[in-house]
């Protein structure tokens, strides 16, 4: 298969699971609002005009041509509201209509239905249940995703192979680059180890990851281990005496141990003089856990800086200045990472499949992160609207005032005209961008 194919490929198959994480996180909202009673006219996957819909069970499911978005129609999304008086100034006037065309459609939809079948009807613990059901639905989504690639495939690390042999032993301090003429040649090699040999147990310990393999023998100065190894499919036991010599300490993370001056910790441990192959190392289900959280800390701080990273973006877009490798991306760019993925000559089927799940699980994490968002037309708006409301309800019953009733939270319409036009520039820019100044992540 050519290059061309190979990286359309990779972007139809962006494509498909965009729209299935679309179609999922709508499905999110759907559940739950099926089960409160809520009444869900309209479930579709895409935007523009609808290539198959089919009626069921009162929900009008369906297909539209760009499978970039969805949305699930919900009958009452905003309660009556009090008659507003009309502004002195154009934009004033235009500001009320958006938020009178908000509260006809929400009227609308209530056609033909009882007032307690609306969104708005509901407790308000229900609400937040039916708004983040869509961005939980997409963070077990990547939950999957990223559990198939660490425990099904494995992440790149060092793998119980033995990758080279070092000819001696040199410390941490050491400014040669080769060994002396005179160094005595490293354990290992007196041994007799090879490049090629999988490490399998170390007196008696089974060995499962190089990390063990190192902690054992740093603990192990002076004292005799036998390493069992795989070679030529056969299991043979070599002999190997560590050495004491000076290594800067890390911690178990792989992080740097300093010292109160700031300098990197040097220790005296025992060295064999071996180093592992690098491959795809099969990882706990646990493991996850930690990557997605470090995953949600990073897309957070990215949507923080959000402002800042945009102007880079624009500089490198509309200048001279690199694209940060780190920065956002629109639709376009990810298809363009995914169809590099699918079409590079440097790595293998498996090797592509796992990196594309990858794609897919950070895409994901970025949806779970983005909708939470407090601002309309986000889910994190309806949510920020439910919390305002009950924190409302809670003071009027702390004060003894009457209840206040729902908040009408259509009020803020001029807002989210706002806020849609920003991300439509935002989707623009970044479009253009990733069209003139691609971030390449293969070279």
């Amino acid at each position: 298969m050519t290059t061309f194919w190979l990286y359309a490929l990779g972007v139809v198959a962006f494509l498909i699971g965009l729209a299935v994480s679309v179609g999922l996180h709508e499905f999110g909202h759907l559940i739950p609002a099926k089960l409160f009673g809520v009444r869900v006219r309209q479930y579709m996957i895409g935007f523009g005009p609808t290539i198959f819909s089919r009626k069921i069970g009162g929900t009008e499911y369906g297909l539209k041509a760009v499978p970039l978005g969805g949305f699930v129609s919900m009958s009452g999304m905003f309660p009556p509201g009090k008659t507003l008086r009309t502004p002195r100034t154009s934009v004033g006037r235009f500001f009320q209509k958006l938020i009178t065309d908000a509260r006809e459609a929400s009227d609308e939809s209530m056609r033909g239905t009882d007032a307690s079948h609306a969104f708005y009807h509901l407790p308000v613990y229900k609400r937040i249940i039916i708004m983040v059901g869509g961005p939980v639905m997409n963070l077990v989504l990547a939950f999957i995703l990223l559990s198939i690639v660490v425990s099904g495939f494995g992440v790149a690390g060092a793998t119980t192979t033995v990758a080279s042999v070092a000819q001696c032993i040199l410390p941490a301090t050491s400014t040669e680059s080769e060994c002396p003429a005179d160094a005595p040649l490293s354990p290992a090699a007196q041994a007799g180890l090879r490049p090629g040999d999988i490490v399998v147990s170390i007196n008696g310990t089974k060995i499962d990851s190089w990390s063990q393999a190192t902690s054992i023998t740093r603990a192990s100065a002076g004292i005799p281990l036998d390493y069992v190894v795989l070679r030529d499919g056969a299991e043979k036991v070599v002999r190997i005496t560590p050495v004491v010599t000076t290594r800067f300490d890390v911690n178990p993370d792989g992080t740097p141990v300093l010292e109160a001056d700031g300098s990197q910790k040097i220790v005296d441990v025992g060295i064999a003089g071996i180093s592992p192959a690098t491959g795809l190392v099969r990882e706990p289900i646990t493991a996850v856990f930690p990557m997605m959280g470090t995953a949600i800390v990073q897309t957070g701080q990215l949507i923080v800086n959000l402002p800042q990273k945009l102007v880079g973006v624009s500089e490198a877009a509309f200048g001279t200045a690199p694209r940060d490798i780190n920065g956002p991306l629109s639709v376009v760019g990810v298809g363009r990472v995914a169809g590099e993925i699918a079409a590079t000559d440097v790595a293998g089927p498996q090797e592509k499949f796992v990196a594309l799940l990858s794609v897919l699980a950070s895409l994901n994490i970025a949806l779970f992160a983005f909708n939470l968002i407090p601002l309309l037309p986000l889910d994190g708006g309806h949510i920020a609207g439910a919390v305002w409301e009950s924190l409302r309800r809670m003071w009027a019953k702390m004060t003894h005032r009457a209840d206040p009733g729902p908040v009408d939270v259509s009020r803020l319409m001029p807002l989210t005209f706002i806020v849609v036009v920003m991300m439509l520039a935002m989707s623009a820019l970044l479009i253009y961008a990733d069209l003139v100044k691609p971030i390449t992540l293969l070279g």
